[in-house]
């Protein structure tokens, strides 16, 4: 099982941080390459469109808003793994001007060596989370 985790500090409130993010559905609102975001089964699942059209369905399996926190699992998607488990955070960092935002995956990879995998998801991760201080910087 492979794993990456990338963190970025975002001045902003870890509250404003986690009401922008803390949606499951919420990923087009900070990540441009993710449009488009339909929820099914009561929230607990998400059909995403990729920038490029593809096609990539999630589960939410844990959510703790308080904790500012939620995992999820990839259920159908275009990426050379299974096994996928990810989890999103927001943490309040000392002086509560500045939110710790964290973003952390495993995964078996198929077909591919670990460090590709890990390549691409600490990239998406990275770039992610760029565009989400972007966001709440304009």
């Amino acid at each position: 099982m492979a794993t990456t985790t990338v963190s970025l500090e975002i001045p902003a409130t870890a509250d404003r941080v986690w009401q922008l993010i803390g949606g499951f559905g919420s990923l087009p609102d900070w990540l441009p390459f993710i449009p488009g975001s339909e929820l099914s089964e009561g929230g607990r699942v998400r059909s995403l469109k990729s920038e490029d059209g593809g096609d990539i369905v999630e589960r939410l399996e844990a959510f703790d808003n308080k904790a500012r926190t939620y995992s999820y699992s990839i259920v159908e998607a275009p990426f050379p793994i299974t096994g996928y488990l990810s989890t999103l955070s927001v943490h309040e960092v000392p002086g509560g001007q500045t939110a710790r935002v964290e973003w952390t995956g495993t995964f078996t990879p198929v077909g591919v060596t670990e460090d590709e995998v890990v390549s691409l998801f600490h990239g998406i991760y990275t770039d992610g989370l760029a565009a989400l201080r972007q966001t709440l910087a304009d």
